[in-house]
């Protein structure tokens, strides 16, 4: 039986838990593999005590896993931009394969990174990099081959999905943050998980996989939820809504949208069920329909389920002399369509939309007949006489599907009406048909 060498570099949640699976699975995983997979090098800057190496070679240089030629496949878990980038260049130069959880990494450096492994002719695989422990990759890549996939909407970040399930009971947004902190869901800066940053990455890469795409993780608009209030969760809520904060990419005539926001989705899909740091991720096929695919987004043995089975699908490719490697995107490169990403003036949804007017007859008249202007439908009404405080009452309005470019110029004159005060809040909605 063949035996591939496993490198790894970092050796924090991730990298520990991909070895103990590792060793714990030995014997189950060389089986599903065809050899087995032993790791016989490890690089991370900080020694773990709880984590027994036993006799494997061990270095604070994560260039020796690189330069150690008894290495088949470089595991680069050290997260972040630049110096993984190096890593994994300079392992490719050399001839091995890789494997990363790194989002980061391949949103912003993937075109270069795969276009150096192709001519070099070795394996990059990413999977944990999305989601976690949830397979939707190689479900998008591989299972779902036959579809054209016309758009797919994730709630790919545990820690905003927290924080929002959080807010739901009538908590603001900063205590749960903080709650969130000494959890260890966010943190301690926690600007790319809740504002939308590792999100975006997150859905680079999938609108890639997708669509047969380059990866434009700088064209990708984001909005975190850090404006969010328990009033507008509340009220979302009354009109058969839940918030979550969601990637969406989705097929247009003459590009895709690339977006993240919170957004207002029906509380009777499955998609609104999913509470606390789950994630979940909804592909639409013109073959195969609406799937969707949940589990655990983060976590040291979940996501080292997802690196391990890279590991073992390069383990393959090394015994069938690379033979059969299924293409870094999906797609074979010529395949590849440099398509626009719409700007977001450009893309549509619903929109409920919060005016603080005064109460006095006329105003809902004046609202109207703005949005009518620049062919606004409106869905639904809320207006509760309850609500009114010094002379102000909150309306909020649902709308039918619209350009952002008719809601931004529709908020730009209600702003500029005496009877309306602050500033119109805005959240955008899906039906997912």
């Amino acid at each position: 039986m063949k035996e591939v060498r496993v490198g790894i570099c970092g050796l924090g949640t991730v990298g520990g838990g991909t070895f103990n699976v590792l060793a714990r699975n030995a014997g189950l995983i060389a089986g599903r593999a065809g050899c087995a997979i032993r790791t016989v090098r490890v690089a991370t800057r900080t020694w773990r005590d709880d984590i027994d190496l036993g006799d494997i070679p061990f270095s604070t240089d994560i260039m020796d896993v690189v330069n150690d030629p008894d290495v088949d496949v470089v595991v680069e878990l050290i997260g972040g931009y630049e110096t993984a980038r190096e890593l994994v260049l300079a392992a490719i130069a050399k001839g091995k394969h890789v494997v990363t959880a790194n989002k980061a990494l391949i949103a912003v450096h993937g075109n270069e990174i795969f276009e150096a492994a192709a001519e070099a002719g070795v394996a990059v695989a990413y999977e944990a990099g999305v989601a976690g422990g949830i397979p939707v990759i190689k479900a998008i890549r591989e299972g779902m081959a036959a579809n054209r996939i016309d758009w797919l909407a994730g709630i790919i970040n545990g820690t905003g999905n927290y924080i929002l399930t959080e807010m739901r009971k009538g908590r603001p947004f900063n205590e749960v943050l903080q709650e969130a902190q000494d959890l260890g869901y966010a943190e301690a800066d926690p600007t790319f998980d809740v504002e939308g940053v590792d999100a975006a990455h997150k859905l680079t890469i999938m609108a890639s996989a997708s669509f047969g795409v380059p990866l434009q993780f700088d064209r990708a608009y984001t909005e975190g939820i850090s404006r969010l209030t328990p009033y507008d969760i509340a009220h979302a809520e009354l009109l058969g809504y839940r918030v979550k904060h969601l990637g969406i990419a989705r097929r247009r005539e003459g590009g895709i949208e690339l977006r993240v926001h919170p957004t207002l989705v029906p509380q009777s899909h499955l998609i609104a069920q999913v509470d606390g740091v789950l994630n979940a991720v909804l592909v639409d096929g013109d073959a195969v329909g609406q799937t969707m695919y949940y589990g655990p987004g983060a976590g040291d043995e979940a996501t080292a389920s997802a690196v391990i089975a890279d590991i073992v699908d390069v383990a393959r490719t090394i015994q069938a002399g690379g033979q059969g490697r299924v293409p870094y995107l999906g797609f074979a490169p010529e395949a590849i369509e440099d398509l626009e990403v719409l700007p977001m003036e450009y893309t549509q949804s619903a929109y409920y939309l919060r005016i603080q007017a005064l109460d006095r007859p006329g105003v809902l008249a004046k609202v109207a007949s703005i949005l009518s202007e620049h062919g606004i439908n409106i869905e639904s009404i809320m207006q509760k006489e309850s609500e009114v405080h010094d002379g102000r009452i909150p309306v909020i309005i649902l709308t039918h599907t619209v350009q952002e470019r008719q809601v931004n110029q529709a908020i730009e004159e209600l702003e500029a009406l005496d009877e309306v005060d602050d500033q119109v809040v805005r959240i955008r909605a899906e039906n997912f048909n």
